[in-house]
């Protein structure tokens, strides 16, 4: 195997990293919602964003100075796919009389561990392309698209095939799907060319690998303007992985939409997202050179303003299903651009002192506390529209969401002005 071109092997490491993430985080919530753990969902997606917080940072100080990185990443995906399965065949055994507090304690042992791997599946493949003279800016991009589409496989597989008459989206068995997945990462990720190990005291320690050194920005007005916006901005990340597919599934309860496409097929048409998102990712360059890097993050935030928006309007008969279609279009808009637009920016206007940390900051704030403060509150919301009264309305929901990102956009018009170093890459062409 060690002959084998290092882009296939690499790309049958992204497609398993996210294959294992694909089988459940944009259906779980659905099969919550059917078990009458509808109010608990946010705890479940809020718990993703709180382990993201500190469990890549510690994990990756692992893969810097203990183990080798592609070990680590076995390690990580041994202990995630042992409780998400276990989490799973908990539910099998448990039936109509599950529990929240065990099925949380499990899910959470696991993601805790599958969140790093993220990262250390990065590292890997960097390491692998330097040692073997490529360019990881030119040459990963292309390898790590097959995430997506590991991604996007995983999802329809939950979607349409069944285990004892019932479809995975509506079972546990997308937790057993998931563990099994992390399974087979976990030995072939053994077999990965090996990373060095260097565990001399200059290596980042934790307050550097957590962002916190790049604290000493936010004596910049523009960088703490950019890194608050970040937070308000990453609370919209996880709210339609954790309430998009229960929304659809809740129509079925009608007879006139029960079995229409979209709530018998909902996680197919909710990978309409990941689709877009791999797309929107070739017109970024484009969009940079021909609007800079503020007008690229309020196209993002204005399209978080439609990917609610369409949800409340849509229906799952026609026309209203093709409100669905377009909230899944622009999904890769609101998504793709400010994360990415918003690394450069922070690449663009940080010293190499100060950039690692500065990204790690980045990601704090939109992954970690923005992440898990937006679930939360979103569920506050659902629960107040939905889950607490008599008449569920699910379209308020929505629209509360977008009416919030509307505000975060029109604030951040006002308030955020690009750097004239930004404006100059701008000018040049970047």
């Amino acid at each position: 195997m060690k002959n084998t071109n290092i882009s296939l092997r690499l790309v049958l490491m992204n497609f398993l990293e996210f294959a294992a993430w694909g089988a459940y985080l944009t259906s779980l919530g659905r099969y919550l919602g059917q078990i009458g753990m509808g109010p608990q969902i946010k705890w479940f997606y809020a718990m993703q964003g709180i382990v993201s917080i500190f469990m890549p940072a510690i994990m990756g100080i692992v893969a810097d100075r203990k183990m080798q990185a592609q070990k680590v990443l076995s390690l990580c995906h041994g202990l995630a796919g042992l409780f998400i399965l276990v989490s799973g065949f908990y539910c099998r055994q448990a039936g109509a009389a599950v529990e929240f507090a065990p099925l949380f304690v499990l899910y959470s042992l696991s993601v805790a561990f599958f969140m790093p791997t993220i990262a250390i599946s990065n590292s890997v493949a960097y390491n692998a392309l330097e040692a073997r003279g490529k360019d990881p800016v030119k040459d990963y991009p292309p390898i790590r698209v097959f995430g997506t589409i590991g991604f996007i496989c995983s999802m329809l597989l939950t979607n349409f095939l069944k285990i004892g008459g019932t479809a995975m989206q509506d079972s546990y068995t997308q937790l057993i799907s998931s563990g099994i997945f992390s399974f087979v990462l976990c030995g072939y990720a053994l077999s990965l060319p090996e990373c060095p190990v260097n565990g001399k005291a200059e290596n980042k320690g934790l307050a550097e690998a957590l962002g916190l050194k790049a604290f000493s920005l936010f004596k910049d007005r523009q960088f703490a303007i950019f890194f608050i916006f970040s937070m308000l901005l990453g609370a919209s990340l996880q709210i339609t992985n954790g309430y998009a597919n229960t929304f659809l599934g809740s129509f079925g309860e009608n007879p006139a939409f029960a079995d229409s496409f979209a709530v018998k097929n909902s996680n197919a048409l909710i990978s309409l997202s990941q689709l877009s998102e791999t797309l929107c990712i070739l017109l970024i360059p484009f969009c940079m050179k021909k609007f800079g890097i503020k007008n690229v993050m309020l196209i993002a935030m204005f399209a978080w303003v439609f990917r609610f928006g369409f949800f409340g309007l849509g229906r799952p008969d026609m026309p209203g299903v093709l409100l669905f279609v377009l909230s899944c279009i622009v999904y890769g808009v609101a998504f793709d651009f400010f994360n990415i637009s918003g690394s450069l920016y922070v690449n663009e206007n940080t010293g190499k002192d100060i950039r690692s940390s500065a990204q790690g900051l980045f990601m704090l704030m939109t992954n970690g506390l923005g992440a898990t403060i937006g679930t939360l509150a979103a569920g506050a919301v659902v629960d107040a529209c939905v889950y607490s009264t008599a008449t569920p309305n699910w379209s308020k929901a929505w629209y509360i969401f977008a009416a919030y990102a509307f505000v975060v956009g029109v604030a951040f018009s006002f308030l955020f002005k690009p750097s004239r170093k930004q404006e100059a890459s701008k000018a040049a062409g970047m």
